[in-house]
């Protein structure tokens, strides 16, 4: 029973300070909030400013058109959601940005981007750019650089070389009148063990409960091999 004892606490005692899980470093990265908290939106428009929309595929939030959530295998950290930002002002040069305080080391970075069809359809075109972390993972022309309504990841590695504030940064630029519009979603920063620099582990903390168990166990086995020794 004894031995039954400590064999469960160890396995409690493990698994509380094993690896912990991936996070993204970005604040709101997938925009589940329903709105841009902790994003900054800046630059110039004609009506409409960068907003969140649903995305589930069945509410027709892109100006009548549903966006299917993003389900990209892979990336980033967040589960797939029902929310995501939009780009659709025809009289465009926004930038939606937030910044993250990174230590010195390798993180892994990325974003999912969606071309609506209606948009896409427009006679005018838009250009579109992804900056994380100063590391440009995407810069296209939306009706030449990607296929309409399929989601699409962009990712890389950022080395970060000096601590200090970083940025995550979106750029839509309309080339006037009726133009294409960009979804993006599931932007994510996140420590990676690849490139060439060294972050910081994430750690974390037992609970108290578990290493009191864990002590029990150990002080019982203690008392169990001095009975042994008379």
């Amino acid at each position: 029973m004894l031995k039954k004892i400590i064999y469960f606490a160890l396995i409690l005692f493990l698994a509380q300070v094993g690896p912990a899980s991936a996070q993204n470093l970005l604040t709101n990265g997938s925009f589940e909030t329903g709105d841009l908290t902790g994003w900054t939106s800046t630059g110039t428009y004609s009506g409409y400013p960068v907003s969140v929309i649903v995305t589930n595929g069945i509410t027709g939030s892109a100006f009548g058109e549903a966006v299917p959530a993003d389900t990209v295998v892979g990336g980033s950290p967040d589960v797939a959601g029902t929310y995501a930002a939009y780009f659709v002002d025809d009289h465009a040069n926004q930038v939606l940005s937030q910044s993250v305080y990174l230590t010195a080391g390798s993180y892994e970075i990325g974003f999912d981007s969606y071309s609506p069809l209606n948009g896409y359809n427009n006679p005018g075109d838009a250009s579109f750019s992804g900056t994380i972390a100063g590391v440009t993972l995407a810069n296209y022309d939306v009706k030449t650089g990607q296929a309409p309504q399929v989601w699409v990841n962009y990712s890389g590695i950022a080395d970060v070389s000096v601590s200090g504030f970083y940025q995550a940064a979106f750029d839509f630029q309309t080339f006037g009148g009726a133009s294409a519009d960009v979804v993006i979603d599931r932007v994510y920063i996140e420590s990676s063990s690849s490139g060439g620099g060294i972050p910081i582990p994430p750690t974390t903390t037992p609970e108290p409960a578990t290493m009191l168990l864990l002590g029990l166990g150990l002080m019982g086995l203690a008392g169990a091999r001095r009975k042994i020794k008379k």
